[in-house]
């Protein structure tokens, strides 16, 4: 969580100072892939805030009402972080270069202080500042989600990573950079060939990049939001400790849920043996609660069901009526 929040306060700082010089570009040149990245600048500016405030709020502890804590608000503000990326960043940079097709027109030049300036190179200067400052914003968060990654590829951390803050971040500068870089051909494209209107096309481009990684953002934190299983490896070390007992028979199931990017929750359903007594069945419980959070500390809670293997597999065959006042079989004992 300390590397996702680096990032998030590199990234916002690197994105407040981009937009303002981008919208000082947009507005002496008249240049619409100007306008457009200064427009992406500060929904990427205010999602970072988004996602700093969803930081805050999951740190809340657990209360009455939400007895599991609210570590899923992470999940739900990387959500509308990648919503407002589609929505302010990717359609709105669309709109503004359909628009600047239907009606090219030449950068404009600017006068600053007295002095009139190329509009072209006060474009290319600002985007060149924008790239270098976009680039120091995408080598910190690259750094923090390679320490995260492991051994994994890039894609597959992705998908089995729990801290959306983190690849959000990652993937906003990614699209940043790609869209600079657009911005930039769309620029020195319009200034040689004299045509206006692939400004506008550049804008677009740029509006096709957003809205593309806004729906993988969207997929990705769905998931999480809905509720996801832990890691393969965590579901294995929890499993490895169970077999260590030897009052454990079967283990009929494992379930796991992340409750936020650091909160696992742990429920097992296990066949002890008959001959064990009530008293070392405690015990046992007990230490299989250390034991288990020992090998992953994001295992904040273990809740352990008592249930003989051929009456697990019956409920889980047969389900209840809905309604059914019948108390299921067995006894859940939270570790």
């Amino acid at each position: 969580m300390a590397e996702s929040t680096s990032a998030i306060y590199t990234a916002a700082g690197a994105n407040l100072a981009i937009a303002a010089a981008k919208f000082v570009g947009a507005f002496l040149t008249g240049s619409t892939a100007m306008l457009a990245e200064g427009a992406h600048s500060m929904v990427d500016t205010a999602n970072q805030i988004l996602l700093l405030v969803g930081l805050k709020r999951a740190q809340k502890p657990a209360d009455a009402k939400h007895p599991f804590g609210y570590g899923r608000e992470v999940y739900f503000y990387a959500f509308i972080v990648a919503l407002f990326i589609f929505l302010g960043g990717g359609i709105f940079a669309i709109y503004e270069g359909a628009h600047k097709i239907q009606h090219p027109e030449p950068a404009a030049d600017a006068t600053v202080l007295g002095y009139q300036l190329s509009g072209f190179w006060v474009n290319v200067s600002i985007l060149g500042f924008a790239i270098l400052a976009e680039g120091y914003s995408c080598l910190v968060a690259l750094r923090a989600f390679w320490a995260e990654k492991g051994n994994r590829s890039a894609i597959t951390a992705i998908q089995r990573s729990k801290d959306p803050a983190l690849y959000t971040i990652l993937v906003e500068d990614i699209a940043a950079l790609i869209g600079l870089f657009i911005a930039m051909a769309g620029v020195i494209a319009a200034h040689v060939l004299d045509k206006p209107v692939l400004d506008g096309w550049a804008s677009i481009g740029i509006g096709v990049v957003l809205i593309g990684m806004s729906i993988f953002l969207m997929f990705e934190t769905h998931g999480l939001l809905i509720g996801e299983a832990a890691d393969p490896e965590v579901v294995r070390s929890i499993e490895a400790a169970v077999r260590e007992e030897r009052a454990v028979r079967h283990v009929n199931e494992v379930l796991t849920q992340h409750l936020g990017p650091s909160d696992i929750l742990v429920n097992l359903s296990l066949d002890f043996a008959d001959e064990i007594p009530a008293g070392e069945v405690e015990q046992t419980v007990a230490r299989l609660e250390q034991r288990i959070k020992a090998k992953s500390r994001n295992v904040t809670r273990v809740f352990i069901e008592i249930q003989a293997k051929g009456a697990h597999a019956a409920t889980q065959a047969e389900p209840a009526p809905a309604g059914s006042d019948a108390a299921p079989p067995g006894s859940a004992v939270p570790a």
